[in-house]
Protein backbone atom coordinates (compact mmCIF):
# COMPACT_ATOMS: atom_id res chain seq x y z
CA UNK A 1 0.00 0.00 0.00
CA UNK A 2 1.32 3.34 -1.02
CA UNK A 3 1.43 5.90 1.40
CA UNK A 4 -1.32 8.41 -0.02
CA UNK A 5 -3.48 5.28 -0.02
CA UNK A 6 -4.68 5.78 3.40
CA UNK A 7 -4.31 9.84 3.22
CA UNK A 8 -7.44 12.23 3.77
CA UNK A 9 -7.28 13.70 0.57
CA UNK A 10 -7.53 10.42 -1.33
CA UNK A 11 -10.04 8.73 1.31
CA UNK A 12 -11.98 12.03 0.42
CA UNK A 13 -11.38 11.90 -3.70
CA UNK A 14 -12.83 8.67 -3.13
CA UNK A 15 -15.81 9.68 -1.21
CA UNK A 16 -16.65 12.49 -3.13
CA UNK A 17 -16.54 10.10 -6.91
CA UNK A 18 -17.80 7.15 -5.37
CA UNK A 19 -15.37 4.78 -7.63
CA UNK A 20 -11.61 4.39 -6.28
CA UNK A 21 -11.21 3.44 -10.22
CA UNK A 22 -11.52 6.94 -11.51
CA UNK A 23 -9.70 8.70 -8.95
CA UNK A 24 -5.93 10.20 -10.79
CA UNK A 25 -3.60 10.93 -8.51
CA UNK A 26 -1.44 12.42 -6.74
CA UNK A 27 -1.17 15.16 -8.91
CA UNK A 28 3.02 16.96 -8.66
CA UNK A 29 2.53 19.50 -6.50
CA UNK A 30 4.79 20.63 -3.50
CA UNK A 31 2.11 22.41 -1.08
CA UNK A 32 -1.38 20.23 -1.45
CA UNK A 33 -1.58 16.41 -1.99
CA UNK A 34 -4.04 16.93 -5.13
CA UNK A 35 -6.22 14.14 -6.78
CA UNK A 36 -8.91 14.66 -10.03
CA UNK A 37 -12.46 13.13 -9.70
CA UNK A 38 -15.47 13.53 -11.95
CA UNK A 39 -18.49 13.95 -9.88
CA UNK A 40 -21.34 11.38 -10.22
CA UNK A 41 -25.00 12.92 -10.11
CA UNK A 42 -23.76 16.16 -11.16
CA UNK A 43 -25.43 17.93 -14.70
CA UNK A 44 -24.36 19.99 -17.43
CA UNK A 45 -21.13 21.94 -17.38
CA UNK A 46 -20.05 20.47 -13.88
CA UNK A 47 -20.70 16.74 -14.77
CA UNK A 48 -18.48 16.80 -18.49
CA UNK A 49 -15.60 18.21 -16.05
CA UNK A 50 -13.36 17.09 -13.39
CA UNK A 51 -12.69 18.51 -10.15
CA UNK A 52 -9.54 18.66 -7.61
CA UNK A 53 -9.84 17.56 -4.35
CA UNK A 54 -6.81 18.24 -2.03
CA UNK A 55 -5.88 18.73 1.18
CA UNK A 56 -2.26 20.44 2.30
CA UNK A 57 0.44 18.29 3.02
CA UNK A 58 1.66 18.03 6.03
CA UNK A 59 4.82 19.57 7.86
CA UNK A 60 5.62 22.23 5.22
CA UNK A 61 7.51 25.10 5.06
CA UNK A 62 5.77 28.17 4.19
CA UNK A 63 7.56 30.41 2.91
CA UNK A 64 5.11 32.72 1.50
CA UNK A 65 2.28 35.53 3.37
CA UNK A 66 -1.12 34.25 2.45
CA UNK A 67 -3.48 37.24 2.51
CA UNK A 68 -7.20 35.45 1.97
CA UNK A 69 -8.97 33.13 4.01
CA UNK A 70 -9.92 30.82 1.25
CA UNK A 71 -8.73 30.18 -2.38
CA UNK A 72 -12.12 28.72 -3.91
CA UNK A 73 -14.29 31.77 -1.99
CA UNK A 74 -11.91 34.26 -4.27
CA UNK A 75 -12.38 32.47 -6.87
CA UNK A 76 -16.24 32.79 -6.66
CA UNK A 77 -15.83 36.43 -6.11
CA UNK A 78 -13.17 36.97 -9.21
CA UNK A 79 -15.56 34.81 -11.84
CA UNK A 80 -16.51 37.21 -14.69
CA UNK A 81 -13.82 39.85 -13.78
CA UNK A 82 -10.74 37.42 -14.06
CA UNK A 83 -10.64 35.57 -17.21
CA UNK A 84 -10.09 31.95 -17.45
CA UNK A 85 -9.76 31.04 -13.84
CA UNK A 86 -10.71 27.38 -12.39
CA UNK A 87 -14.82 27.34 -11.45
CA UNK A 88 -15.62 26.18 -7.84
CA UNK A 89 -18.16 23.66 -7.44
CA UNK A 90 -19.80 22.99 -3.82
CA UNK A 91 -21.01 19.13 -2.96
CA UNK A 92 -21.49 18.39 0.88
CA UNK A 93 -20.13 21.78 2.29
CA UNK A 94 -17.06 20.93 0.54
CA UNK A 95 -15.93 23.59 -2.35
CA UNK A 96 -13.77 21.75 -5.25
CA UNK A 97 -11.76 23.60 -7.99
CA UNK A 98 -12.39 22.72 -11.85
CA UNK A 99 -8.94 20.75 -13.14
CA UNK A 100 -8.33 22.82 -15.97
CA UNK A 101 -7.45 20.47 -18.89
CA UNK A 102 -4.47 21.31 -20.67
CA UNK A 103 -0.58 21.82 -20.10
CA UNK A 104 1.81 24.08 -18.06
CA UNK A 105 3.50 26.39 -19.74
CA UNK A 106 6.65 25.23 -18.45
CA UNK A 107 5.61 21.50 -20.01
CA UNK A 108 5.61 23.17 -23.50
CA UNK A 109 8.17 26.41 -22.93
CA UNK A 110 10.95 26.19 -20.78
CA UNK A 111 12.26 28.22 -17.88
CA UNK A 112 14.71 30.43 -20.01
CA UNK A 113 12.68 29.85 -23.63
CA UNK A 114 10.82 32.40 -25.31
CA UNK A 115 6.98 32.45 -24.94
CA UNK A 116 4.86 32.85 -28.12
CA UNK A 117 3.26 36.19 -29.05
CA UNK A 118 -0.26 34.55 -28.22
CA UNK A 119 0.52 33.45 -25.09
CA UNK A 120 2.07 36.88 -23.62
CA UNK A 121 -0.91 38.63 -25.26
CA UNK A 122 -2.73 36.55 -22.45
CA UNK A 123 -0.26 37.01 -19.67
CA UNK A 124 -0.47 40.94 -20.17
CA UNK A 125 -4.18 40.69 -20.66
CA UNK A 126 -4.30 39.06 -17.01
CA UNK A 127 -2.42 42.07 -15.54
CA UNK A 128 -4.97 44.15 -17.32
CA UNK A 129 -7.79 42.36 -15.18
CA UNK A 130 -6.15 42.01 -11.76
CA UNK A 131 -5.21 46.36 -11.72
CA UNK A 132 -8.59 46.77 -12.27
CA UNK A 133 -9.34 44.81 -9.05
CA UNK A 134 -8.83 47.05 -5.66
CA UNK A 135 -9.56 46.28 -2.44
CA UNK A 136 -12.54 47.97 -2.12
CA UNK A 137 -14.29 45.89 -4.74
CA UNK A 138 -12.95 42.67 -3.43
CA UNK A 139 -15.45 41.45 -0.80
CA UNK A 140 -13.36 38.26 0.57
CA UNK A 141 -12.67 37.62 4.01
CA UNK A 142 -8.58 37.91 4.57
CA UNK A 143 -6.29 36.00 6.72
CA UNK A 144 -3.84 38.58 7.31
CA UNK A 145 -3.08 40.55 10.22
CA UNK A 146 -4.04 44.80 9.84
CA UNK A 147 -0.47 45.56 10.31
CA UNK A 148 -0.20 43.66 7.07
CA UNK A 149 -2.41 45.77 5.33
CA UNK A 150 -0.89 49.05 4.07
CA UNK A 151 -3.00 51.92 3.48
CA UNK A 152 -3.23 52.42 -0.65
CA UNK A 153 -0.46 53.75 -2.60
CA UNK A 154 1.91 52.63 0.26
CA UNK A 155 4.32 51.03 -1.31
CA UNK A 156 7.15 51.18 1.01
CA UNK A 157 4.78 49.92 3.70
CA UNK A 158 4.10 47.16 1.55
CA UNK A 159 7.82 46.37 0.98
CA UNK A 160 8.06 46.73 4.59
CA UNK A 161 5.81 44.41 5.11
CA UNK A 162 6.97 41.57 2.93
CA UNK A 163 10.60 42.07 4.62
CA UNK A 164 9.44 41.35 7.88
CA UNK A 165 8.09 38.06 7.26
CA UNK A 166 10.76 36.79 5.37
CA UNK A 167 12.45 38.38 8.76
CA UNK A 168 10.68 36.75 10.86
CA UNK A 169 8.80 33.59 9.75
CA UNK A 170 11.53 32.47 7.43
CA UNK A 171 14.81 33.76 8.96
CA UNK A 172 14.35 34.00 12.44
CA UNK A 173 12.00 31.14 12.88
CA UNK A 174 14.37 28.91 11.45
CA UNK A 175 17.48 30.08 13.41
CA UNK A 176 17.82 27.26 15.73
CA UNK A 177 18.05 24.62 12.94
CA UNK A 178 19.77 26.85 10.32
CA UNK A 179 22.22 29.14 11.84
CA UNK A 180 25.45 28.14 11.91
CA UNK A 181 24.51 27.07 7.71
CA UNK A 182 23.79 30.96 7.16
CA UNK A 183 26.51 32.11 8.87
CA UNK A 184 28.85 29.92 7.00
CA UNK A 185 27.74 31.47 3.39
CA UNK A 186 27.71 35.16 5.22
CA UNK A 187 24.22 36.15 6.13
CA UNK A 188 22.64 37.11 9.41
CA UNK A 189 20.68 39.24 11.08
CA UNK A 190 22.50 42.27 9.67
CA UNK A 191 21.49 41.29 6.24
CA UNK A 192 17.82 42.64 6.36
CA UNK A 193 18.97 46.02 7.57
CA UNK A 194 21.04 46.27 4.13
CA UNK A 195 18.06 45.25 2.48
CA UNK A 196 16.05 47.53 3.67
CA UNK A 197 18.45 50.19 2.34
CA UNK A 198 18.84 48.66 -0.53
CA UNK A 199 15.59 48.88 -1.35
CA UNK A 200 14.30 52.49 0.12
CA UNK A 201 12.90 54.95 -1.88
CA UNK A 202 9.95 53.25 -3.40
CA UNK A 203 7.33 55.90 -5.79
CA UNK A 204 3.61 55.16 -4.70
CA UNK A 205 1.45 53.21 -7.00
CA UNK A 206 -2.52 52.71 -6.23
CA UNK A 207 -2.98 49.38 -4.86
CA UNK A 208 -4.92 46.28 -6.53
CA UNK A 209 -5.25 42.68 -6.68
CA UNK A 210 -2.16 40.08 -7.28
CA UNK A 211 -2.13 36.76 -7.74
CA UNK A 212 2.07 36.93 -6.45
CA UNK A 213 3.01 33.26 -8.11
CA UNK A 214 2.78 33.95 -11.96
CA UNK A 215 5.37 31.02 -12.83
CA UNK A 216 5.45 28.70 -16.08
CA UNK A 217 3.61 26.02 -13.83
CA UNK A 218 0.33 28.10 -12.62
CA UNK A 219 -0.25 28.79 -16.45
CA UNK A 220 -2.25 26.47 -18.25
CA UNK A 221 -2.41 26.09 -21.95
CA UNK A 222 -5.59 24.78 -23.46
CA UNK A 223 -6.35 22.90 -26.77
CA UNK A 224 -7.25 25.92 -28.14
CA UNK A 225 -4.60 28.11 -26.96
CA UNK A 226 -6.41 29.67 -24.17
CA UNK A 227 -4.55 30.56 -21.17
CA UNK A 228 -5.60 29.77 -17.83
CA UNK A 229 -4.37 30.71 -14.41
CA UNK A 230 -4.10 28.54 -11.44
CA UNK A 231 -3.07 28.35 -7.66
CA UNK A 232 -4.27 31.91 -6.22
CA UNK A 233 -3.70 30.47 -2.97
CA UNK A 234 -0.96 33.23 -2.48
CA UNK A 235 -2.90 36.30 -3.72
CA UNK A 236 -2.52 39.07 -2.24
CA UNK A 237 -3.68 43.34 -2.54
CA UNK A 238 -0.54 45.57 -2.85
CA UNK A 239 1.88 47.27 -5.57
CA UNK A 240 0.90 46.17 -9.07
CA UNK A 241 4.72 46.27 -9.69
CA UNK A 242 5.91 43.65 -7.32
CA UNK A 243 3.64 41.39 -9.09
CA UNK A 244 5.42 42.63 -12.84
CA UNK A 245 8.60 41.76 -10.62
CA UNK A 246 7.88 38.88 -9.16
CA UNK A 247 6.96 36.87 -12.91
CA UNK A 248 9.93 38.52 -14.50
CA UNK A 249 11.99 36.78 -10.93
CA UNK A 250 10.01 33.61 -11.59
CA UNK A 251 9.61 33.03 -15.59
CA UNK A 252 13.05 33.66 -17.01
CA UNK A 253 12.08 35.45 -20.04
CA UNK A 254 15.17 36.11 -21.83
CA UNK A 255 16.49 39.49 -22.31
CA UNK A 256 14.67 40.57 -25.35
CA UNK A 257 11.03 39.06 -24.71
CA UNK A 258 11.34 40.51 -21.40
CA UNK A 259 11.96 44.00 -22.23
CA UNK A 260 8.67 43.66 -24.35
CA UNK A 261 7.11 42.57 -21.38
CA UNK A 262 7.19 45.39 -19.35
CA UNK A 263 6.60 47.60 -22.20
CA UNK A 264 3.32 45.98 -22.42
CA UNK A 265 3.03 45.29 -18.75
CA UNK A 266 3.13 49.46 -18.66
CA UNK A 267 1.12 50.83 -21.38
CA UNK A 268 -1.88 47.84 -20.14
CA UNK A 269 -1.83 49.19 -16.41
CA UNK A 270 -2.04 52.49 -17.11
CA UNK A 271 -5.33 52.37 -19.47
CA UNK A 272 -6.59 50.77 -16.51
CA UNK A 273 -5.42 51.93 -13.66
CA UNK A 274 -3.15 55.30 -14.22
CA UNK A 275 -0.15 55.67 -12.46
CA UNK A 276 0.15 52.04 -11.46
CA UNK A 277 3.53 52.25 -13.28
CA UNK A 278 4.48 55.60 -11.49
CA UNK A 279 8.25 55.31 -11.03
CA UNK A 280 8.74 51.94 -12.47
CA UNK A 281 12.16 52.70 -14.23
CA UNK A 282 13.70 52.63 -10.70
CA UNK A 283 11.43 50.39 -8.50
CA UNK A 284 11.42 47.51 -10.92
CA UNK A 285 15.10 46.62 -10.50
CA UNK A 286 14.85 47.14 -6.68
CA UNK A 287 11.42 45.12 -6.19
CA UNK A 288 13.35 42.10 -8.19
CA UNK A 289 16.38 42.99 -6.04
CA UNK A 290 13.99 41.71 -3.10
CA UNK A 291 12.92 38.80 -4.89
CA UNK A 292 16.58 37.23 -5.37
CA UNK A 293 17.24 38.30 -1.62
CA UNK A 294 13.69 36.23 -0.59
CA UNK A 295 15.07 33.18 -2.64
CA UNK A 296 18.49 33.46 -1.09
CA UNK A 297 16.69 32.39 2.57
CA UNK A 298 14.15 30.29 1.36
CA UNK A 299 16.56 27.92 -0.96
CA UNK A 300 19.07 27.47 1.45
CA UNK A 301 16.62 25.76 3.75
CA UNK A 302 14.90 23.71 1.03
CA UNK A 303 17.82 22.69 -0.86
CA UNK A 304 19.68 21.51 2.81
CA UNK A 305 16.28 19.65 3.73
CA UNK A 306 16.40 18.12 0.48
CA UNK A 307 19.72 16.45 0.25
CA UNK A 308 18.94 14.18 2.89
CA UNK A 309 21.92 12.58 4.32
CA UNK A 310 24.47 9.32 3.91
CA UNK A 311 25.31 8.49 0.78
CA UNK A 312 23.81 12.17 -0.66
CA UNK A 313 26.44 14.58 1.35
CA UNK A 314 28.64 14.27 -1.01
CA UNK A 315 29.13 13.46 -5.10
CA UNK A 316 27.21 15.08 -7.71
CA UNK A 317 23.62 15.95 -6.09
CA UNK A 318 25.99 17.54 -3.44
CA UNK A 319 27.87 20.04 -6.29
CA UNK A 320 24.96 20.38 -8.11
CA UNK A 321 22.97 22.15 -4.97
CA UNK A 322 26.04 23.66 -4.19
CA UNK A 323 26.87 25.58 -7.65
CA UNK A 324 22.91 26.61 -7.33
CA UNK A 325 23.00 28.17 -3.71
CA UNK A 326 26.30 29.86 -5.42
CA UNK A 327 24.34 31.54 -8.37
CA UNK A 328 21.31 32.24 -5.46
CA UNK A 329 23.87 33.71 -3.69
CA UNK A 330 25.53 35.89 -6.64
CA UNK A 331 22.66 36.75 -7.47
CA UNK A 332 21.31 38.81 -4.33
CA UNK A 333 24.55 39.52 -3.26
CA UNK A 334 23.96 43.75 -3.91
CA UNK A 335 20.70 43.59 -2.10
CA UNK A 336 22.12 41.77 1.21
CA UNK A 337 25.52 43.63 0.97
CA UNK A 338 27.60 40.71 0.71
CA UNK A 339 31.30 41.65 0.08
CA UNK A 340 31.80 38.38 -1.15
CA UNK A 341 30.25 35.07 -2.08
CA UNK A 342 31.64 32.02 -0.96
CA UNK A 343 32.99 29.59 -3.71
CA UNK A 344 30.64 26.47 -4.65
CA UNK A 345 32.87 24.11 -2.45
CA UNK A 346 32.98 26.56 0.69
CA UNK A 347 28.91 26.09 0.67
CA UNK A 348 29.25 22.28 -0.44
CA UNK A 349 31.65 22.19 2.60
CA UNK A 350 28.75 24.06 4.93
CA UNK A 351 26.02 22.06 3.72
CA UNK A 352 27.83 19.04 4.91
CA UNK A 353 28.82 20.22 8.53
CA UNK A 354 24.95 20.72 8.55
CA UNK A 355 24.29 17.54 7.16
CA UNK A 356 26.43 15.76 10.01
CA UNK A 357 24.83 17.85 12.56
CA UNK A 358 21.03 17.15 11.80
CA UNK A 359 21.82 13.35 10.61
CA UNK A 360 18.77 12.52 13.33
CA UNK A 361 16.46 15.36 11.97
CA UNK A 362 13.26 13.74 10.63
CA UNK A 363 12.62 16.58 8.58
CA UNK A 364 16.20 15.60 6.71
CA UNK A 365 15.21 14.16 2.93
CA UNK A 366 11.02 15.70 3.50
CA UNK A 367 9.23 16.57 -0.20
Amino acid sequence: MSPESGSIARLRAVEVSGDESVVEGPLRGYHHETYVVPLPGATGAARAARWKCREPRSNLLWFDRRCFTSEEQLLRVLQGRIARIPDVFEIDGLALQRFVEGRTLGSLYGAGQAVPHDVVRQIVELFGELAAVTSETLPVERRCHPEDRPADGDTAGFMERLICFTEQRVYEKNLPEFEALFAAIGLDGDSFRRLRKHVSGLRERPFCLLHADLHRENFIIDADRRLWTIDWELAMVGDPLYELATHLHLMRYPSWQRHRVVEQWRRTVETVRPGSSNGWRHDLRLLIDYKRAQSVFTDVIREALSLGHGAYASGPRLAHVAARLYKILADAALPLGLESVPAPSSIGTALVRWQRAHAGDVRIGEP
